[in-house]
């Protein structure tokens, strides 16, 4: 039977808050890269289970969304609906913009994560956050520490031709993974023992099971629909939009291309944004995980950004003193 402190009747080690205040505050970015994004679930999920303290949070485009949930300290609750969509769920989350310059509103997605999360301002979060947008008017970042939380990634998150512009304080503002797809310069206004980045359009491959693949149309389509209207006709379209093309590598669907050539260009961005200005540990979530649309694939990508988290941890623990971690 182990012996109580005298101060502490739970037996609980005396000396965890001194060894939890040794432990690095780490400011967190977070990057774009669609679907992926939620493999920063899985790398926050390891962050605190390592003991590492969060002291704030930047994050573009999925990034921003992850981040800001984060920050509003409802995570659990997030996970848990992410995990449960299927391809279904998805469509039925899409409310198309009819003569608007995009694709989608986003309207409905927001709607369902205020009421899953609640109304909150960027000033008022737990955890200091700045979400990342992209100005088209002046061609410059924006970054977003005040305000409706709300607002804020539903402008980090416009993709343009995909989703429709958000305009916050009179700015047309559109995803902020155009300009900064790993927002690392955002951390450097707060205070932390390290910066580390979430490059979630990675080239790097990562040793990681994969799940089973998505349902087909046939299995996982909207059991709502009846197949009839305009409505349903366009649904039909976008899923013949989500199929992955033909077999043929030189051939692939629409959404396939979209998909690619984004993730070209961010990649690109990201390299030189690493190579300005290099965090101190790099977390990195392979570009191949998934397409940026498929939101079905919860679980995978958090498994895969728990497995990089430990991977790029344990590097960073090997190369400090020990005695710089407690």
């Amino acid at each position: 039977m182990s012996a109580e402190s005298k101060d502490d009747p739970t037996g609980q080690d005396e000396n965890a808050e001194v060894r939890d205040r040794k432990r690095p505050s780490v400011a967190l970015v977070l990057g774009a890269g669609g679907a992926r994004g939620l493999a920063h679930i899985g790398v926050i999920d390891v962050l605190q289970q390592r003991g590492y303290r969060i002291a704030a949070i930047a994050g573009s485009s999925m990034g921003a969304l992850v981040g800001g949930i984060c920050a509003a300290g409802k995570l659990a609750d997030y996970r848990d609906w992410a995990c449960a969509l299927e391809r279904g769920d998805v469509m039925r989350l899409l409310d198309f913009a009819f003569g608007h310059p995009g694709l989608i509103k986003g309207d409905r997605v927001i709607a369902e994560l205020r009421r899953l999360v609640g109304e909150h301002r960027i000033e008022e979060l737990q955890t200091p956050f700045v979400a990342v947008a992209t100005d088209l008017a002046s061609q410059r970042e924006v970054w977003m520490t005040r305000g409706k939380l709300f607002d804020a990634v539903r402008a980090s998150i416009a993709i343009p031709m995909v989703f429709t512009p958000h305009r916050v304080d009179g700015r047309e503002l559109v995803d902020g993974g155009l300009l900064a797809p790993i927002p690392i310069a955002a951390t450097r206004m707060f205070s932390a023992d390290l910066v580390m980045a979430v490059d979630a359009n990675s080239q790097y491959l990562l040793p990681v099971k994969q799940g089973k693949q998505p349902e087909s149309r046939k299995e996982s389509g909207d059991k709502d629909n009846n197949g009839n209207g305009l409505r349903a006709r366009i649904e039909a379209w976008i899923e013949g939009l989500m199929e992955r093309g033909s077999p043929e590598p030189a051939q692939p669907g629409l959404l396939d291309l979209m998909s690619r050539s984004l993730d070209a260009v961010q990649s690109r961005i990201s390299q030189t944004q690493l190579a300005l200005d290099p965090p101190d540990v790099l977390v990195r979530i392979p570009h191949q995980s998934c397409f940026f649309y498929e939101f079905w694939k919860a679980r995978e990508m958090i498994e895969i950004g728990r497995e990089a988290a430990k991977l790029a941890i344990d590097r960073y623990e090997d190369a400090v003193a020990p005695d710089r971690l407690g």
